[in-house]
């Protein structure tokens, strides 16, 4: 049986919360909290509670906060539930914990549901829309990571070993050797880290270099 604390400022989401937990199993308490100092006393007294937090609303002034508050609480596990959070935000506090789960306060009740459930159980729960959200963020990242390491004419060259033409090919259409061309190519595999054209295609798909639609013209 475990504790839930809502740290939740809003009187409306407090009572949403209350709802939904009601015919929840393995709960022993709900308390609600409106300050930090309350949260922290509760979390002595608790533990191993599971606390649900309004991170927007609450008094907390950095993410750098939450990670000390994890190694405070290692029995502690989280579901932030906020309107919007910020990609570095959210970067920050999932790369470096791993007891927070996020959810947003568009998701569904099926979503917010499954949160409960697997955050009683100690494993952590991504909403569909942050997932998305990191997801094409890394794509992003990548995407600007290539064209920052790959000369223009060597993003040129991945774009056509991708899209499956050889080396010979690549050279009569660039009109130099194939030499060169392999000359590219090392220099391109050594850059993005990869042992071979199955995984510089993988890369260059990633990257947006090459997109699903070229690649099975």
């Amino acid at each position: 049986m475990r504790n839930i604390i809502i740290a939740d400022n809003q009187d409306i989401s407090n009572a949403g919360w209350h709802y939904l937990l009601a015919n929840q199993a393995d709960i022993s308490e709900i308390h609600d909290v409106s300050e930090k100092k309350e949260l922290l006393a509760l979390l002595i007294e608790h533990p191993n509670s599971l606390v649900i937090l309004d991170y927007t609303l609450f008094n907390f002034e950095s993410v750098n906060e939450l990670l000390i508050l994890e190694v405070r609480f290692n029995e502690a596990d989280w579901i932030l539930f906020s309107d919007e959070l910020s990609d570095e935000f959210l970067r920050t506090l999932l790369y470096n914990t791993h007891s927070f789960s996020v959810l947003m306060k568009d998701c569904t009740r099926e979503e917010i549901g499954s949160a409960i459930r697997e955050a009683l159980r100690g494993y952590r729960y991504i909403c569909n829309h942050v997932s998305n959200l990191l997801l094409d963020n890394n794509k992003n990242i990548q995407s600007l990571n290539a064209r920052q390491i790959l000369t223009i004419t060597e993003q040129e060259i991945l774009k056509e070993m991708a899209l499956g033409k050889t080396t010979k090919e690549i050279a009569a259409h660039r009109n130099v050797s194939a030499h060169t061309i392999m000359t590219h190519r090392k220099n391109i595999f050594r850059k993005i880290e990869v042992n071979n054209v199955h995984e510089a295609t993988k890369y260059a798909m990633r990257a947006g270099i090459v997109d699903l639609a070229e690649y099975y013209i």
